[in-house]
């Protein structure tokens, strides 16, 4: 009977979850003009991993990191994607994300929801090994995209070199090779004009 009650949660979550197709975000797909979605995102972050995950700074537990990365958004099918470079709203954790996390992983079963919550919360605080190479892959992808497409989001919404730079060194706590790859990439694209220092 219980077995059951928990499918019926599980199964409510699922089809909840499909929502995070829908949730826009401001980057764009690689050498395209058709936005990213945040399911395409949590996806492209689980490769990353899968893929990268030899170039963390120490050994980090995969599983943890894949569960963060495909997690972490899903609060933003009722807070909405908050673009990391708005001047108006800030990017980090926020009431509306709190309470979104509570409702949307509150249908699962308590003991599921409990964990859900605390992969979020940790991918939040960014201090664990896992949250620090976790947010290094949310912060390399956009840059990869910008990067592909002749300055991206950078160019559309005016953002310069400086709050590029401040944004993506995070990469750094979780990989320092990534970091030294995404400073090249920075800096390759303030010399060819696609990113500004002003």
């Amino acid at each position: 009977m219980m077995q059951a009650e928990d499918l019926l949660k599980q199964i409510a979550f699922i089809k909840e979850i499909d929502k995070v197709k829908f949730i826009q975000r401001k980057t764009k797909l690689f050498n395209s003009d058709r936005n990213e979605n945040d399911a395409e995102h949590s996806w492209h972050l689980a490769m990353m991993t899968i893929v990268l995950a030899q170039h963390s700074n120490v050994p980090i537990d995969i599983l943890k990191v894949l569960k963060m990365v495909l997690i972490h958004d899903v609060v933003e099918i009722d807070a909405g994607d908050t673009f990391i470079y708005d001047t108006a709203k800030s990017h980090s954790n926020t009431d509306e994300e709190r309470v979104a996390a509570n409702r949307i992983f509150g249908l699962l079963p308590k003991e599921q929801a409990e964990e859900f919550i605390a992969v979020w919360e940790e991918f939040e605080l960014g201090q664990s090994n896992e949250a620090k190479f976790a947010r290094s892959m949310d912060r390399l992808e956009p840059l990869l995209q910008n990067t592909s497409n002749n300055g991206g989001t950078w160019r559309e919404f005016n953002v310069d070199y400086h709050k590029v730079y401040e944004k993506k060194k995070v990469i750094k706590e979780g990989s320092t090779s990534l970091w030294n790859f995404a400073e090249n990439l920075i800096n390759k694209s303030v010399e060819k004009g696609i990113l500004k220092k002003v």
